[in-house]
């Protein structure tokens, strides 16, 4: 019984290994690159997909600029209203949650994240009823964003 458990506790440790350091609503992917590497394959896999990319921004440099320190962050803003819009249409209050967000940040140990929101915290937040296929649509594309970013 001690090695079921202990076989249990291992599996669910890995299965759970890139979805540590969440915030509430947040889906945080653990990275192989650096904060930079990781950023840069994101916007490029974006554009890619036909998405437009709004802004990034470089968190880190703009502490730095306040003379403050802070660990590696940059933030890149995206949307494409034929995936945007159908959302807002269902629940137009989901506006304030778009674009689209992408956290990427260093943490204390060195590891870095790629955050974004999950499209059924924003479901649950917004009171969304009716559009599921269309949130399938948004998270299984956000997760292959972040699968191609971070591997």
């Amino acid at each position: 019984m001690r090695c079921v458990f202990r076989l249990v506790l291992v599996a669910s440790t890995l299965l759970f290994a890139t979805l540590t350091h969440a915030a509430d609503g947040l889906v945080a992917v653990k990275s192989s690159h650096d904060v930079k590497a990781t950023a840069d394959k994101l916007e490029s896999v974006l554009k890619e997909k036909g998405m437009t990319v709004m802004a990034r921004i470089n968190h880190q440099q703009g502490a730095a600029n306040a003379g403050l320190a802070m660990r590696p962050t940059e933030l890149l803003i995206f949307g494409n209203p034929k995936v945007g819009t159908p959302l807002m249409q269902c629940a137009q209050s989901v506006a304030i949650d778009l674009p689209q967000k992408a956290l990427i940040w260093e943490d204390a140990n060195g590891d870095v994240w790629l955050g974004y929101n999950d499209p059924q915290y924003l479901k649950s937040r917004h009171g969304i009823e009716g559009c599921d296929e269309v949130l399938g649509k948004v998270s299984g594309a956000l997760g292959n964003f972040a699968k191609a970013a971070t591997q």
